[in-house]
């Protein structure tokens, strides 16, 4: 990176362009809203360590399923929606 390009980004996080915290918190809600309503849920495996007999070792893998919610997915885009138009109006 040259150093005009470092003087060029200075000057847009000093005029306010950069992407705060709060607008990356909205669009991952946003994301992970739609994500939940396409898809409605996810799975997972989860493996457990049953017990050890010496160099034998006995473990169980179980397939966790996660049902999404519609509410929760609506409720993600409409609170990341707002924290994203809210974001801009700071007095």
């Amino acid at each position: 990176m040259t150093v005009a390009a470092y003087i060029q980004a200075g000057q847009a996080i000093e005029k306010g362009q950069s992407m705060s915290s709060t607008k990356i918190i909205a669009i991952v809600l946003i994301v992970a809203g739609v994500l939940g309503l396409a898809y409605g849920k996810f799975s997972y495996t989860k493996e457990t360590h049953d017990a050890k007999v010496g160099p034998i070792e006995l473990s169980v893998k179980d397939k966790e399923t996660v049902n999404v919610p519609v509410w929760a997915g609506v409720g993600a885009i409409v609170i990341g929606a707002g924290l994203l138009l809210s974001g801009g109006r700071r007095a």
